[in-house]
This record gives C-alpha cells, structure tokens and sequence, in this order.
C-alpha cells in the first residue's frame, strides 16, 4: 500500500465514524461484543438501518463480525479509535466553554 492508498483509507474510517449513529455504535462496542439486536435498541431506526451502519464499519475495518446461531455478533476491531474520543471531548468542552465567555461577556 502506498501513501496515497494508506491516507485514502484513514480518510474511508474517518468518514465511517464521521455519522452520529455508527459513532455511537462503536462506543457501545467499547465494552464488548454485541448482537445486532442489541444495537438495534440503542441507535434510531430500523434494523435494516442499523445493518447497513454495522457494514459500513465492517467494510472499513472498524469493526469484525461473526455468527452465533442465528445472530450476528459485532465487536471492535480497532479499539485504538477510542483512545481519541476524549481529546476530541476535551476540544470541544474547551470551545464551548469559549463560546460562552464570550457570548456571555458581551
């Protein structure tokens, strides 16, 4: 892989975690391996929706999956993505708080 293919495959992740729902369904892998049928409860729409979301990830590599019977089990397969999570938290907790002194010292 060169570097131009490795930078368009970062971007193809960043872009996957870039839609509120499929972020929120990685953070809910962060504490383990989940079915389909629980994603479904904690994500808005259908689980069609949320099947096309969980592929989305899976074909970027953000997330492994296999079969258990009849469900389909999903969890991490970049944990690593988490460790960013709270600078991005911290960033914007700063920005608001600037946002606020500033609207608030007008």
């Amino acid at each position: 892989m060169n570097d131009m293919e490795l930078t368009k495959a970062k971007a193809g992740i960043f872009k996957a975690l870039g839609h509120p729902v499929r972020l929120r369904m990685v953070e809910a892998l962060a504490d383990g391996a989940r079915c389909v049928c629980e994603l479904v409860e904690m994500v808005p729409g259908a689980q069609a929706t949320t099947s096309r979301h969980l592929d989305v990830l899976f074909r970027t590599g953000i997330v492994r999956r296999r079969k258990e019977g009849v469900k389909m089990i999903y969890e991490l397969a970049m944990p690593c993505l988490l460790k960013a999570l709270p600078c991005v938290v911290e960033a914007l907790r700063k920005r608001l708080a600037a946002e606020a002194a500033v609207l608030g010292g007008s």
